[in-house]
């Protein structure tokens, strides 16, 4: 089903995520608009620039999304690789200065307002929005039918500014987007993701237990099963872990253990200097380099032989 076979929707059908909302949304806020995805550096930008907006405006900052990513709900069989689950684009979110996160549960009600609707419904009906903040290429509304152009128009008669920001470039005179991080990670690049995203990639999901081999190898592991549209090249990388507060050194395999059982994928990460129970804890692994490609071994003892040196590669890049 295309966006034009959609049925109309009606201002009554638009709902909030449970996770990102408690109680109605709130009104007055200057909003920034769009995925957000990854919320790197040029997302930040953008931010930074409602920030100045809000502060101007005396109005609280906000940051209008959409859950799940609208590309996803057309093409279920194909969902995107996302770079920041809700809860982690909250939090960043919150530390670039937005007082609220709003995420617009994006449903097929929601794919069928038209671009007035769009504007009408939520934005100023819903979300009485005191300003915009926006990327100069974001679109809207059924078939992506509204612009940067038509959202000025509406709210410059009602005396409510729009800021369009052009993308921001990275030293090398590319663009900074979240299409090229994603790829960055499926190439098993995660420095050059980390640089376009001004921070350390990072996941997070609970510790399950796994076939223990990692034990009996002499290296015990956390292993976590990640979101099926996760993308990450099947390899080693050096990692560290959040415990509470505390980030711990780590090195971690993600990929389908050729060597044993070439099972689905999982990520299996040995804490440097760690002893202790993390069966059911929620952790963060942020990523720092890439330290080789999966491969099937021979033997055991080579794959031990090389699991030493791979602790000392990543011992070396986390310095």
């Amino acid at each position: 089903m295309t966006t034009d076979e959609l049925p109309v929707a009606t201002a009554t059908a638009l709902a909030w995520t449970d996770q990102g909302l408690q109680g109605e949304p709130p009104r007055g806020c200057v909003l920034a608009v769009g995925n957000f995805d990854g919320v790197h550096l040029g997302h930040k930008a953008l931010l930074a620039e409602g920030q100045t907006l809000a502060t101007m405006l005396n109005r609280p900052l906000g940051l209008l999304t959409f859950e799940p990513h609208p590309r996803t709900l057309f093409r279920p069989e194909q969902p995107v690789f996302r770079l920041t689950p809700p809860p982690i684009k909250r939090e960043l979110a919150r530390e670039c200065g937005c007082a609220h996160v709003l995420e617009l549960a994006f449903n097929r009600d929601v794919a069928s307002l038209s671009a007035a609707g769009f504007i009408d419904d939520l934005l100023l009906a819903g979300l009485d929005a005191a300003a915009l903040v926006v990327g100069s290429d974001f679109a809207f509304g059924k078939a992506r039918s509204g612009d940067v152009a038509m959202l000025t128009a509406i709210f410059s008669r009602i005396g409510r500014p729009v800021r369009a920001l052009d993308p921001v470039h990275d030293a090398s005179r590319q663009v900074i987007s979240s299409s090229r991080i994603r790829q960055a990670l499926v190439d098993g690049d995660v420095a050059a993701a980390n640089l376009l995203l001004g921070r350390r990639w990072t996941i997070r999901a609970e510790v399950v237990h796994g076939d223990k081999r990692g034990r009996l190898l002499g290296f015990p592991t956390a292993n976590m099963v990640l979101p099926t549209d996760n993308q990450l090249r099947h390899g080693i990388y050096a990692v560290e872990v959040r415990l509470g507060d505390v980030w711990h050194k780590a090195v971690a395999s993600f990929g389908r253990r050729p060597t044993f059982d070439d099972g689905a994928p999982r990520l299996e990460t040995f804490l440097f200097d760690f002893a202790g129970d993390l069966y059911g804890k929620v952790l963060d692994v942020r990523f720092a380099g890439f330290v080789r490609a999966e491969q099937k071994f021979d033997s055991v003892d080579a794959l031990i032989g090389q699991m030493q040196r791979d602790v000392a590669e990543a011992r070396r890049q986390l310095g």
